[in-house]
């Protein structure tokens, strides 16, 4: 967690209300720092629904196959977050630690251990010792006040420079739902499912299949269409959690994800995945930049979506928006390297709005001086035109600075 926050953090933080049937508490369990809170327990009314999507990497941490393995039962009671450790690449010991920890979580909540959903984020290949949860769990577990979203959100902050919260509230039938959102994520994004951690929670009345399809088609142009550095990370994990509450209050319902009466409630829902995976863009490690990639006019929305993503993790382009350089020449190579249909005479290309480049060269209007100005705003917008078709995507990345290595280069000590 740095000191100094990112200068594209948001400028104001939401206020964070309190969702029927969620608890949330926070300790230091000193996993690996010292001074700040670690842990964070969230713990459900029975009967809260719980979907969930995770990293596609073929290494993935212990606490990720707990997850999948305990998502068919479609119920949950608990999650337990720690920051520090990942858990990953910790072979028999890792899963031991995962077991022992839904087994004091349970015990502390009073539910079965398959109702106990876990996270853990930090340093790979590093034991994690969950002997430190136990007594720490039943304490987080004793009945208290709803619980502070914000103080839940800087528990599980790595490389994080700031807590990253989202909250709205729509009508579902004659009542008014609540969905809250927390993210953590900096560098290690390139996510194939979710973001690094992520939980959402809600008191609408929403069965697990539906849940699960709400949130396996929102997490597309949401948190799939973010990257940070290229590398998807062994722990990436988002979990969402429907208490049903609002049932009490006229909230219909909902069985299946196509269900009319859910279409306010999904572009909300969408919104907050939306607004989650845009803040840890805006987190990236070291980074100055925020920066919006468009593609149009390729000839699908699948082969526009690899193009942008072989702009956004290209460290040429990275490095040329850090030095505040329109250099089209990179994105050229980006566009040309990504092994989508591309013509290169019927390529243009924008920065910030100004055409730089059309149908293949430099644009005859060209400015240096203009486009130089341009790029010493913090929001850098490219724009590539390849001519070819209808196919559009957007995808969110940042510039890569000094900061970047630097942290990178002494992560473990």
């Amino acid at each position: 967690m740095s000191s100094s926050v990112s200068p594209l953090a948001p400028k104001n933080v939401p206020d964070m209300p309190v969702i029927a049937g969620v608890r949330l508490a926070t300790a230091e369990a000193g996993i690996r720092y010292k001074n700040r809170t670690d842990v964070l327990l969230a713990i459900m009314d029975k009967g809260t629904a719980v979907a969930g999507v995770f990293t596609k990497s073929k290494c993935p941490s212990a606490p990720v196959e707990w997850c999948r393995a305990k998502l068919k039962g479609g119920k949950a009671r608990a999650l337990v977050v720690n920051s520090g450790n990942a858990n990953a690449f910790t072979g028999k010991t890792g899963r031991s630690s995962t077991a022992l920890t839904a087994k004091i979580a349970a015990k502390a909540v009073g539910c079965s251990e398959s109702e106990i959903f876990l996270a853990s984020t930090g340093v790979i290949g590093e034991p994690l010792d969950a002997t430190k949860f136990d007594g720490v769990l039943g304490r987080l577990a004793e009945p208290g006040e709803p619980g502070d979203y914000l103080a839940a959100a800087k528990a599980i902050m790595t490389t994080d420079t700031f807590p990253k919260v989202a909250t709205a509230t729509v009508k579902l039938g004659k009542a008014r739902v609540t969905i809250n959102g927390m993210a953590k994520g900096a560098g290690m994004i390139a996510p194939d499912m979710a973001t690094m951690l992520s939980f959402i929670f809600t008191d609408a009345p929403i069965a697990p299949a539906a849940l699960q399809a709400l949130l396996k088609a929102g997490v597309e142009d949401t948190f799939n269409a973010v990257t940070i550095d290229g590398d998807t990370s062994t722990s990436d994990t988002l979990l969402a959690f429907a208490t049903g509450a609002a049932a009490e209050h006229g909230a219909p319902k909902i069985s299946r994800a196509s269900d009319p009466r859910l279409k306010a409630f999904t572009k909300a829902f969408n919104q907050i995945l939306a607004n989650l995976s845009e803040q840890v863009a805006r987190d990236g490690e070291g980074a100055r930049k925020l920066v919006e990639i468009t593609v149009e006019g390729a000839k699908t929305k699948a082969s526009a979506r690899k193009i942008a993503m072989s702009i956004a993790n290209s460290p040429l382009v990275k490095t040329a928006i850090a030095g505040e350089d329109a250099n089209w020449g990179r994105v050229v190579m980006a566009v040309g390297k990504a092994g989508e249909p591309a013509d290169r005479d019927k390529l243009s290309i924008s920065f910030n709005g100004i055409r730089v480049a059309k149908n293949g060269a430099r644009d005859p209007s060209y400015d240096e001086a203009q486009v130089s100005e341009a790029m010493k705003a913090p929001e850098i917008a490219i724009k590539v035109a390849l001519g070819l078709g209808k196919g559009r995507d957007r995808v969110l990345t940042c510039d890569l600075t000094k900061e970047y290595v630097a942290i990178n280069g002494d992560y473990r000590s």
